[in-house]
């Protein structure tokens, strides 16, 4: 039996991806698809290094590969860039968010995991001396306006996007305790930091439900690999989860609903973590739950296509409790 699209999208999108054929896979679809989605690198890597998938169109082949390579200096370039500009800051913690935290330690290598923007959180305090320390570095543009971010700048290739208020006014009051939990990461320097590994899994499925679920189907990669403990690296994120702690926090910033939608989502794509995404799952009501399995869930689980949510500020508020 030809592969499905969901059986091509499992298959390479796995760190340990199983032999089997793809010659049948919807090719046609998938590519463009994966490339826009940011699955294109790792897709590449599987196909030319682990399935040595002879049996799959040159086309292909040769255009997923070509964005790994351009993947990997884009991310490179960025992250250099990145820690000239904030090596030596001192008296302040700066949180890096997302995909530059991620690339490193979820991913095997650094160009499976595309990073389009850079995203930091500082205590609004510090905001103007950040500033102040890229501007004098080559970040001296201002960038485009970043939904939530106080400022962005730019040094023409990258944008990196400056956030204080993450939880919103509702939950402001456990900022302090995201930044206090946040672990180091001294290759960018002694005042540079990264969620722990709850809070990273709380900020990525707010970030989800912010964006009404329209965001790029790696993202669901990270949560993945997040939520099953990096178990392809020894790093800050390869461990089990406080599944307690981590369901106690979400009741604490109001943003149950969001956890229960984004891990329902990775379980539907990634059945082999069922185990700890029901453990996480909080209990909601019949009719809510419902609701964001049907018009949510089973939406965004039907791949080749994001036309859910759009524009809706009534779906945001439900899924982020006002954040």
């Amino acid at each position: 039996m030809a592969a499905t699209f969901l059986d091509t999208f499992r298959t390479l999108s796995s760190f340990d991806p199983k032999a089997r054929d793809l010659a049948g896979a919807p090719w046609e679809n998938y590519v463009d698809w994966a490339i826009a989605q940011g699955l294109a690198p790792l897709a590449a890597y599987n196909l030319e290094y682990r399935l040595a998938a002879g049996d799959v169109p040159d086309w292909a082949r040769d255009r997923l590969l070509s964005v790994y390579q351009g993947s990997l200096n884009d991310n490179v370039m960025k992250l250099v860039s990145l820690k000239r500009a904030i090596d030596e800051i001192e008296g302040m913690r700066v949180l890096l968010l997302g995909a530059p935290s991620f690339a490193e330690s979820l991913y095997p290598h650094i160009a499976f995991r595309p990073i389009a923007d850079i995203q930091l959180l500082v205590r609004a305090e510090d905001v103007r001396a950040l500033v102040e320390v890229l501007r004098q570095g080559e970040f001296v543009r201002e960038g485009m306006a970043t939904r939530g971010a106080s400022r962005a700048l730019s040094d023409g290739r990258t944008e990196i996007a400056i956030f204080t208020q993450i939880l919103g006014e509702a939950a402001q009051g456990h900022l302090s305790g995201i930044f206090e939990r946040a672990l180091p990461m001294k290759v960018y320097g002694p005042s540079v930091f990264r969620p722990n590994h709850e809070d990273a899994v709380l900020l990525l499925a707010l970030e989800h439900a912010r964006s009404g679920y329209q965001v790029p189907y790696i993202s669901y990669v990270d949560l993945r690999e997040l939520l099953s403990g990096a178990h392809s690296l020894v790093g800050p994120y390869s461990k089990s989860l406080d599944i307690d702690a981590l369901k106690r926090r979400a009741q604490e910033w109001n943003i149950e609903r969001a956890l229960y939608t984004s891990v329902a989502i990775a379980q539907r794509l990634f059945p082999e973590i069922r185990n700890v995404t029901e453990a996480l799952k909080p209990s909601l009501r019949s009719s809510t739950q419902k609701l964001l399995d049907r018009w949510v869930i089973d939406k965004v689980v039907q791949l080749g296509s994001m036309r859910i949510l759009r524009g809706s500020e009534r779906w945001r508020r439900l899924l982020t409790g006002g954040n």
